[in-house]
């Protein structure tokens, strides 16, 4: 058991807990002003070892930076390089500034709380005009994550009791954005637009390539024969330079080409051999993504005069040109590449309004097919013994 002792300080008498720990090392925590708070540290004591959850109060003076390095590393093998690459970037701008300093026993849940609060909120100066727009829910969502998952290491290996950024209730909600779709004479005319990269164009807006994924394509992954395009690499730009790995969800799929892309793609394909890249960039290795307000993709959907359009937004475009043309769910999500036919139709729900509309329809045939008369007749409403002795009107 805890015993509790008293001594003398220049600031006046204070408190020293003695206690064995549960491998029964003995240990001490001074420095109580009241006889009451040692005696409510050293319950707490006893209830933690009987509990199982006593934790060396030295193991939580670790701080949030000597924590980081380790699941860093950890993440930047178990993730793809363009995840880390934000994770990291997350890590400088905005964890590692504000927790790296910190002691994981002295965060409290309170201040998890103000910290996000904080990264949402718009910077003022002394005329409230915004000065420094406050992080998207993106940025702040990230930036918890990475705090709570190195929290979670700490749980884990023993440091401290509980994750005390878990349970946070002001995370900010990501809004979803609006899908843009293009019709085909708006991706007819963008092809026109966009000159030699016409043939890159068609590939997004009807085969629903990812961009890593189209301008990761090789000669050898196009069948000319079957009208197939192989998907099995992802070249992610990351900064300045690319990193090629496998796609989003590391699998291969197959994917149909409809006959005029093909032509296009046979066309950028002359005089290549079977391992350079369809889509090269200038200097012949991967092409960059272009620039937004002055690359090529937004001088093409300029001149074209659509709605302003991102190269992401093609593989949009294709989803809705599928279902127009009837696709169904199971082969649009193969197409794509989703994890499930769930996740398709969770992405894409805003196309299939028409059957939402449909199911009345079909019903309304149904019924009437069956020869069941429209209504039935109403039951007839009984008189009360005063109307049946009044006299009709005339």
């Amino acid at each position: 058991m805890a015993t509790i002792e008293s001594y003398e300080t220049s600031s006046g008498k204070r408190y020293m807990v003695r206690f064995r720990t549960p491998d029964r090392t003995q240990s001490k925590k001074r420095g109580f002003k009241s006889k009451r708070e040692a005696e409510r540290f050293a319950a707490t004591v006893e209830v933690e070892k009987m509990r199982g959850e006593y934790v060396p109060p030295s193991l939580g003076r670790i701080t949030v930076g000597e924590l980081a390095p380790e699941w860093l590393a950890r993440k930047k093998v178990d993730t793809k390089a363009s995840t880390y690459n934000a994770i990291d970037s997350s890590w400088r701008t905005h964890v590692e500034p504000r927790w790296s300093s910190t002691r994981i026993a002295d965060i409290k849940l309170g201040t998890v709380e103000r910290w996000i609060a904080d990264m949402g909120r718009d910077e003022l100066d002394d005329d409230d005009e915004i000065v420094k727009k406050g992080s998207g829910a993106t940025v702040v969502i990230r930036a918890y994550g990475i705090l709570a998952g190195i929290l979670d290491d700490a749980v884990k290996n023993g440091r401290i009791v509980k994750n005390p950024a878990r349970g946070v209730e002001n995370l900010p909600r990501k809004s979803k954005r609006r899908h843009k779709y293009l019709t085909p004479d708006d991706v007819a005319t963008l092809v026109h637009e966009a000159g030699h990269n016409g043939a890159l164009v068609l590939v997004l807006a009807y085969c629903g390539l990812r961009w890593g994924e189209a301008i990761g394509l090789r000669v050898r992954d196009i069948d000319f024969l079957r009208r197939r395009l192989t998907v099995h690499e992802n070249a992610v730009q990351v900064r300045m330079k690319h990193v090629v790995g496998t796609t989003k969800g590391d699998k291969v799929r197959s994917v149909p080409v409809p006959a005029f892309v093909l032509d296009a793609v046979a066309q950028q394909c002359e005089g290549r051999g079977r391992e350079d890249l369809v889509f090269p960039g200038r200097d012949g290795e991967h092409m960059r993504r272009p620039v937004s307000h002055s690359g090529w993709f937004e001088l093409a959907v300029k001149r074209a005069g659509i709605e302003r359009v991102t190269p992401h937004d093609l593989r949009h475009t294709a989803a809705s040109l599928a279902v127009a043309a009837g696709v169904n769910v199971k082969a649009l999500q193969r197409m794509l590449g989703h994890a499930s036919a769930a996740m398709t139709l969770d992405t894409y729900s805003d196309l299939f309004d028409e059957d939402l509309d449909a199911v009345a329809v079909v019903l309304d045939h149904a019924y009437s097919a069956a020869g069941v008369p429209n209504m039935c007749p109403p039951e007839p409403v009984e008189q009360s013994t005063e109307a049946r002795k009044s006299p009709s009107p005339v």
